[in-house]
C-alpha cells in the first residue's frame, strides 16, 4: 500500500546568537515566531539551519523548507542549510559559526545575490527577498526592506505611493512600544466608527481626519503583524471585517451629513445613490470572488490594465480622494453623487473583465508571473 502520508518538514534550528535585535525582538526570537508561524518546529531529524549572523525574509524558510539538500549563501557563507544528513548539518554549523564559505558538498545552492530571486505564492511572482548581515549599522536597511517586503500584491492610489513613509514610521514606533497589531486594529476601529458618526452629523473636515489615521493604521497592523511574525486568526479576521463592512456606512453618513451641511441632497437623488452604491460595492466583490474561484487568482492581476485600474477602481481609498476634492470645492454632495456614479462605472468594467476571461480562448494567467 502506498504511503500518503505528507512528507515530514525541518526543524528551523537557529545557530549562533546576534544581540542585534530586529523590529524590538531578539534575532532568536524572531527566527523561533518564523518557525511557528510556518509549521517548522516539529521533531522530525531534518534541520533547516538559520545563522543568526544573518537577518532574511521569512519567504526564504518557507521555500528551502520544501528543498531538503539546499542551502542559501550570502557572499558563499551559509545562511540557510536544509539537510537531514548529520554530517552535512555539523559541518554547516561550523561553517556558519567560522562565518566561512565552506559549505559541504552535494548540496543544491541558492545565492541571494542572484538577479533570477525565488517563487513567492502569495505573489505569484519571483522576488529578490532580502538577506543582510544583521549588524547595528544594517539595521534600518533591515527594517526597511522587511517593512517594504510586506507589500505585496497590486492596491489602491494612496496604500501604494501615500501611506509607506507614514505607516513605516509608525510601525516602527508600534513595535518599540511593544503594541501589537490587535492593538493597532482597535485603535483604527475607535477610529473608523468616530469618523461614520462625524460624517453622519456633517463635521467632514474632522470626519476626513480621523478616517486618513485609520486607514494609515489599516495599512500599519498588517504591516507590524508580518515583519514582527505575529499574524493571527483573529486579527486577520478583525481587520478584513473591518474593511469589508465599514465603506458603505461611511458612504450613507456621508449623504446624510450634507443636510447639517447645507447642501442635501433631494430625496429621489439620495436613494439612487444609496441603491448604487450598495449594488455597486457588493456585487463588484462578487465578481472579484468569482474570478479567483474559476481561474485561481484576483481579477486585479490578470493583466497589466487591471492591476493599473485597481489603483482607482471605487474601493473606499479612491472614493475618499473624491469627498477630499468635493469638500474643497465646498459641495461635499458632489462628492457623494461622484462616488456612486464611479462605482458604477468600476462595477461595469469588473463585469466586462469577468466575460472577457470567460469567453477567453488562451490560459487566463498573471502577467506578473
Amino acid at each position: 500500500m502506498n504511503d500518503l502520508s505528507p512528507p515530514v518538514r525541518p526543524r528551523l534550528e537557529p545557530v549562533g546568537s546576534n544581540p542585534t535585535a530586529v523590529w524590538g525582538m531578539d534575532h532568536a526570537e524572531r527566527v523561533r515566531r518564523i518557525a511557528t508561524a510556518q509549521g517548522l518546529d516539529g521533531d522530525g531529524p531534518a534541520r533547516l539551519l538559520a545563522n543568526l549572523r544573518y537577518a532574511f525574509d521569512p519567504n526564504w524558510t518557507r521555500y528551502l523548507a520544501e528543498r531538503p539538500g539546499s542551502a542559501m549563501t550570502l557572499n558563499g557563507v551559509p545562511v540557510l542549510v536544509h539537510s537531514g544528513d548529520p554530517a552535512v548539518l555539523d559541518a554547516a554549523r561550523a561553517a556558519m559559526a567560522a562565518d566561512a564559505a565552506d559549505l559541504p558538498p552535494g548540496l543544491e545552492v541558492l545565492r541571494a545575490e542572484d538577479e533570477a530571486g525565488i517563487p513567492n505564492p502569495a505573489l505569484r511572482k519571483r522576488e529578490r527577498s532580502f538577506v543582510e548581515p544583521l549588524v547595528p549599522a544594517n539595521l534600518r536597511r533591515i527594517e526597511r526592506a522587511s517593512y517594504y517586503g510586506a507589500y505585496k500584491g497590486v492596491t489602491d492610489v494612496l496604500t501604494k505611493y501615500l501611506w509607506p513613509e507614514w505607516a513605516f514610521v509608525m510601525t516602527r514606533w508600534s513595535a518599540a512600544l511593544g503594541i501589537t497589531p490587535n492593538g493597532v486594529t482597535a485603535a483604527g476601529t475607535v477610529l473608523c466608527v468616530a469618523a461614520t458618526v462625524l460624517f453622519w452629523y456633517g463635521w467632514f473636515w474632522t470626519g476626513l481626519l480621523a478616517g486618513l489615521v485609520f486607514m494609515v493604521l489599516d495599512t500599519v497592523d498588517g504591516k507590524l503583524a508580518r515583519c514582527t511574525i505575529t499574524s493571527s486568526a483573529l486579527g486577520n479576521a478583525w481587520d478584513h471585517g473591518i474593511d469589508l463592512v465599514h465603506p458603505p456606512f461611511w458612504w450613507w453618513a456621508w449623504a446624510v451629513g450634507c443636510v447639517a451641511y447645507g447642501t442635501p441632497l433631494s430625496n429621489a437623488t439620495f436613494w439612487w445613490v444609496m441603491a448604487v452604491m450598495l449594488a455597486g460595492y457588493v456585487l463588484q466583490r462578487l465578481i472579484e470572488g468569482a474570478f479567483i474561484a474559476r481561474f485561481g487568482m484576483h481579477i486585479h492581476v490578470w493583466e497589466r490594465f487591471d492591476s493599473w485600474f485597481r489603483l482607482w477602481t471605487a474601493r473606499r481609498n479612491p472614493n475618499m480622494i473624491l469627498l477630499f476634492a468635493s469638500l474643497l470645492a465646498g459641495r461635499p454632495d458632489w462628492g457623494i453623487v461622484a462616488v456612486a456614479g464611479w462605482t458604477a462605472i468600476s462595477l461595469v468594467v469588473h463585469l466586462v473583465r469577468l466575460i472577457q476571461a470567460a469567453a477567453a480562448r488562451r490560459p487566463i494567467v498573471s502577467w506578473l508571473d
